[in-house]
């Protein structure tokens, strides 16, 4: 009862609470020409850390890029232009896979009861 309750309150397709939040994150992320997953911080979660170095250096650089554009742009109090607002994709994933797949082996060494790959402190 309360996980079906839970499901249909955060999702989209369902609940129109969700959507209007949805489509409200969307259009401020497109704003400053930025994508959900450019919002995860490195340096307070070093499971994401592990899966930004995974990547390709091209998309870590196309983040890297579009978080210096969107701290320009709120610096200047500006946000981007119409025509390259309306190309913004803010929900298109690049880093789910990737992090999914750093959290089932960390998941897996902890069950074997291996080293972690990498301390768990935070700075």
């Amino acid at each position: 009862m309360l996980s079906s309750l839970s499901a249909w309150f955060v999702n989209p397709r369902k609940n129109p609470l969700a959507r209007l939040h949805m489509k409200t994150v969307a259009y401020r992320l497109s704003n400053y020409g930025l994508r959900y997953d450019d919002l995860y911080d490195p340096y307070n979660d070093l499971d994401i850390k592990e899966a930004l170095a995974r990547l390709p250096r091209e998309v870590v650089d196309a983040r890297n890029q579009r978080l210096k554009r969107a701290m320009d742009l709120s610096m200047k109090h500006q946000y981007l232009p119409d025509d390259v607002k309306a190309l913004q994709t803010p929900f298109k994933s690049y880093l789910s896979d990737m992090l999914a797949l750093v959290k089932k082996e960390r998941a897996e060494r902890e069950a074997l009861g291996a080293l972690p790959l990498y301390e768990r402190t935070l700075p």
